[in-house]
């Protein structure tokens, strides 16, 4: 559906333009449609399978019935530089230096820099919300488009899109 697709595009600018602390922008925004939109819900179906995590399927299903889905995440960000201690170390270049984990994700980040990246997906579903497109933060979406390679970003959810005539993502 065109409008979705416009829809998708003017949640990509408000999640750009979304303010970001210091003034610098690791956020990464991707809009997928068609073929790679289905492959992804077939995806999420296998993952939740082959993990057995809760509500793969669910989510699954709603993707498939989608129109698009906006991938918004966050790659290579560096820390903000205040020793705040709120990712859980004592300043930031005990965060610079932490061993990486990558399970679903990969961290430790700089909880400024997710912080960004929650205002962005914000800024995002207003967008869709004031233009009444149905959508839905799935952080399931997230976590299989980064296993099959859609992005290679550090962290990243995704938001699915529809018009219907009641939303498939809370009236489920």
């Amino acid at each position: 559906m065109q409008a979705v697709e416009m829809v998708a595009e003017l949640m990509a600018v408000a999640a750009e333009t979304a303010p970001k602390s210091k003034g610098e922008n690791f956020v990464k925004i991707k809009i997928i449609t068609g073929e790679t939109l289905k492959k992804l819900a077939d995806d999420m179906l296998r993952f939740g399978r082959r993990t057995r995590e809760k509500d793969f399927d669910r989510d699954a299903k709603n993707v498939a019935a989608s129109a698009a889905v906006v991938l918004i995440g966050i790659k290579k960000a560096t820390v903000l530089g205040l020793d705040c201690g709120a990712c859980g170390f004592p300043g930031c270049k005990q965060l610079e230096q932490a061993d990486r984990c990558e399970v679903e994700f990969v961290g430790p980040q700089c909880a400024f820099r997710l912080l960004d990246l929650g205002i962005a997906l914000g800024s995002a579903v207003k967008t869709a919300g004031v233009l009444n497109v149905d959508n839905r933060i799935m952080y399931r979406a997230g976590v299989v488009a980064r296993e099959m390679g859609l992005v290679d970003w550090d962290v990243v959810m995704g938001i699915p899109l529809s018009v219907s005539g009641k939303s498939i993502y809370f009236d489920r």
